[in-house]
């Protein structure tokens, strides 16, 4: 939200007033106080009839400094707040989390330090906010107008917050994004909408952003926080919230992967998604015509071209029109589901259902739901009710512990038909003219309502099969929902640009602290033509997850012919022959939080280019990946210093240096980082085979890149070490000494 009128004026109706001069400083052993007028304070007189801000400072975590600006505080907080798993535990006394910081007072300064993070505050003369690393370099700061409140002509009251950016600072992340990569120059609103993936608007937002000089900023806020990064004031980035209180962490680096690790250590770490999910899933597609016979045809139709196939998606009309979501099984079309589930998977497959968290007028759980008090009511009392999506539908109220336990009721009958994971879809759409069950506020719970959707399937989920075996596909997120994965990236069209749009949503997501991401193949919305599904196969079968998904047509790939058989073909055994490696990224993932795909920001944050890159990514450290967004096949990409390998041909190219090549339907820029050893399965025929049996070892050591020790980990499909493998090349030999009697083999390239 913007404030100003150029750099001089604020904007008609808008009245601000700034942080301007320290009256006191307050400093326990880990918190800092702060109380600061709103204009210089030169005689007594001056103290009247005028506000403070109220500055308060601690740590929540190591290297994470917390800072809240609060205008009046006796404002109710009525909830939501994001739950912070990671942060210390609350304070003896119950009222305020601990801190992981120490104070201390030198001069005229004060400073609160947490690991690599201190924040310096002057405790005389003019008011300002510095957060300096651990070599006392200057990170950002607030300064004359970096911390404030504006009041608005209509009544409305909003705390607002700046810090500087630095000359070539790129700001990176706040969910998952379509709009440009970097998000310098932009105006990002945090609001859950259901607004495919070609406008501003983002099923995933998350108030947190990562900036290439090595920190990262988290508002604490559920609600809609308004960012203007550079957009209004160009050396800044600001965010505001229509509340009177504002919090942000400011989280420590130096690196880029430091910054996540803290942050989803902070906000939940993303559970360890089953080996199984990261095989190639297929669909019925949206409201395309199937039934068993259809479903079969499809499934033995992939097994009868080679193609494997690892889950099978019923998509919304495996319910009866009208009645999403009752969770039964529409009985014209499929009248013997157990029996179905069960031949399904007398195939090998796991089967996935469409759900989502509303209730429609003409099902039998609305009379259940409403009778119960399971719903989100109105200010009168009445259940509160649209025709939008569904006719009559009304919304499950999560913030009820009973309606929650009843939601999940329904789906672990599903559980015991045989279905082993859900598509969480929707939970965008949340009203904010409603009462919640348990006091929330409207506009806090509109962005937070998916976290507590998705927390109650997937938590049910794990209860029901297990810690490891849970799994969803959910479009809807905000902070912390990587927690439980996978997330996939909504509603797009069927076209290159749609293509592209997509992944640069993937990368944001993944700056985001999420560790997984998937897109439909092909697109979603029309049908693509056979050069855009054969790029997309390449690309999907190249994500941390791969589905195949349309709205009006059919994705099987003989849909689009033959060569895009082939094509599918290619890259899903690929896929599953870069099990051992992929799936050591995931756990990397599980236990870091740093994402299975990659922008080359992570791996390269020195690189300038590689801050800015956008149509390429890392699938795990060592893995190049650049899908190919023309009908000839002709790409350019960039590749960071060093000598990379083609996975594919085995030939080379160098950088830092741009690249044009044009490649097949059957290949694109899949290139090995110069001295990676990449663990790869000898069976390609499913994801989650025995990756011990017949591993190969594969040594990139070009010529004259030197000696090198690597150290290869291959886990189990739980996530624990299966074998270490100690690759040493010394003087043109490479020998391996492993804690494994399995046999394996070795091949070096280059």
């Amino acid at each position: 939200m913007k404030f100003t009128d150029g750099f001089w004026q604020l904007r008609s109706g808008v009245h601000a007033s700034y942080a301007t001069e320290v009256r006191d400083v307050r400093l326990d052993d880990d918190r800092l106080v702060a109380y600061a007028a709103v204009k210089r304070v030169q005689r007594r007189g001056d103290t009247l009839n005028a506000p403070l801000i109220t500055v308060e400072a601690h740590a929540p975590a190591e290297g994470v400094i917390a800072v809240r600006l609060t205008h009046h505080a006796g404002k109710r907080r009525r909830g939501p707040d994001f739950a912070l798993p990671g942060a210390a535990a609350p304070a003896a006394d119950g009222r305020a989390p601990g801190s992981a910081a120490t104070t201390r007072t030198e001069g005229t300064t004060a400073e609160l330090t947490s690991g690599p993070l201190t924040l310096r505050l002057p405790t005389e003369g003019a008011f300002g906010l510095e957060f300096l690393d651990q070599g006392g370099r200057v990170l950002t700061a607030a300064g004359p107008k970096g911390s404030a409140f504006a009041t608005l002509d209509d009544g409305s009251h909003h705390m607002v917050a700046q810090l500087a950016l630095g000359v070539g600072e790129t700001v990176h992340g706040l969910g998952e994004r379509f709009t440009p990569y970097v998000k310098n120059g932009q105006t990002v609103d945090i609001w859950q909408a259901d607004g495919g993936t070609s406008s501003e608007q983002a099923y995933k937002n998350v108030p947190f952003y990562l900036s290439s000089r090595g920190y990262g900023v988290f508002v604490n806020h559920p609600g809609k926080v308004s960012f203007e990064v550079g957009s209004e004031a160009v050396g800044q980035v600001q965010f505001s919230v229509e509340d009177q209180s504002l919090e942000y962490f400011v989280v420590a680096g130096p690196t880029p992967k430091d910054v996540l690790a803290r942050y989803t250590a902070l906000t939940g770490l993303p559970a360890l998604p089953p080996a199984w999910s990261f095989g190639l899933w297929l669909s019925t597609s949206f409201t395309t015509s199937y039934d068993e016979a259809t479903v079969t045809s499809f499934v033995d139709g992939m097994a009868e071209r080679g193609i494997p196939l690892s889950v099978f998606h019923f998509d919304c009309f495996w319910m009866r029109e009208y009645q999403w979501s009752d969770f039964e099984w529409d009985p014209a079309v499929f009248p013997d589901p157990e029996g179905m589930i069960a031949r399904l998977k007398a195939k090998g497959l796991r089967i996935c259902v469409w759900i989502n968290p509303y209730i429609a007028q003409k099902g039998a759980l609305y009379e259940e739901g409403a009778r119960e008090g399971y719903f989100v009511r109105t200010a009168d009392g009445d259940i509160w009710q649209w025709d939008k999506w569904q006719a009559g539908m009304a919304l499950v109220d999560f913030t009820n512990p009973e309606a929650t336990a009843w939601y999940q009721g329904k789906l672990k009958g599903l559980l015991g038909q045989g279905v082993d994971g859900f598509k969480t879809d929707f939970g965008e759409r949340v009203p904010t003219d409603v009462v919640w069950h348990d006091g929330s506020d409207p506009e806090r719970m509109h962005n937070y309502y998916t976290h507590l959707y998705n927390q109650a399937v997937f938590e049910l989920l794990e209860e029901e099969r297990g810690a490891g075996e849970a799994v969803l596909f959910a479009r809807s997120a905000t902070a912390g929902g990587q927690q439980y994965p996978v997330h996939w990236g909504g509603d797009c069209f069927s076209s290159f640009e749609a293509m592209a749009e997509s992944l640069r949503g993937g990368l944001s997501l993944s700056l985001s602290g999420f560790g997984f991401w998937s897109h439909d193949i092909g697109g979603f919305e029309g049908t693509p033509d056979p050069g855009v599904f054969k790029r997309w196969l390449a690309f999907g079968l190249l994500s941390s997850h791969s589905r195949l998904h349309g709205s009006s047509s059919y994705r099987v790939p003989w849909e689009f012919g033959e060569e895009a058989v082939d094509v599918a073909r290619r890259f899903t055994r690929l896929k599953h022959r870069l099990m051992p490696y992929l799936y050591g990224a995931a756990v990397e993932a599980h236990r870091t939080g740093v994402p299975t795909m990659r922008p080359l920001l992570l791996e390269f944050p020195d690189d300038p280019t590689a801050r800015v890159v956008d149509r390429q990514y890392l699938l795990g450290p060592d893995l190049l990946v650049a899908p190919v967004f023309t009908e000839d096949g002709e790409v350019e990409y960039y590749v960071p210093e060093g000598t990379w390998t083609s996975l594919l041909t085995g030939e080379t190219v160098t950088g830092p240096a741009w690249h044009r090549e044009t490649h097949g339907y059957d290949s694109l820029p899949l290139l090995v980082r110069q001295g990676a050893v990449l663990a790869l399965g000898a069976d390609d025929s499913r994801p989650d085979g025995a990756w011990l049996d017949g591993l190969e070892l594969r040594v990139y050591a070009p010529a004259g890149s030197g000696d090198f020790t690597r150290t290869v980990t291959v886990p189990d499909h739980t996530g624990a070490v299966a074998a270490t493998y100690e690759v040493v090349r010394e003087g043109g030999e490479v020998r391996v000494v492993t804690d494994t009697d399995r046999p394996y083999t070795v091949t070096v390239v280059g």
